[in-house]
């Protein structure tokens, strides 16, 4: 009796669909739920390795380095070298003078432009 209503069930469940199967990706035949069952979600523990790690040996100079730091070359730069002044030191630089205004180009304009008001068209050629 109960292979008989299992049967029966099975029958009902090829021809009697969820709504959302009847249309869109999930009628086609190669639609895959992402959602993994339970069987298939974490078939082993993270934790435990599949295959021990072969680490091959051989002379240190031939094989390569791969670590970072060491050829990282902004830590192989010289130290920033730093001076502290005093304030005798700033007093005596104050009182030397390395350069003279003419030096210089003169900032400001020597000669006035006078704008012509009656240009056609404000300026632009028609």
């Amino acid at each position: 009796m109960a292979s008989a209503a299992k049967s029966l069930i099975q029958t009902l469940r090829r021809y009697i669909k969820k709504p959302w199967e009847i249309t869109g990706p999930v009628t086609s035949p190669e639609y895959r739920s992402a959602i993994p069952k339970a069987t298939e979600y974490r078939v082993f523990c993270p934790a435990t390795a599949s295959a021990k790690a072969i680490v091959p040996t051989s002379l240190p100079e031939t094989v390569y380095d791969i670590k970072y730091f060491s050829r990282d070359q902004r830590r192989n730069r010289p130290p920033i070298k730093r001076t502290v002044l005093k304030k005798a030191d700033v007093e005596k630089m104050m009182k030397e003078k390395t350069f003279e205004l003419s030096d210089f180009p003169r900032p400001y304009l020597t000669a006035k432009v006078e704008e012509d008001d009656n240009a056609i068209g404000g300026g632009y050629q028609k």
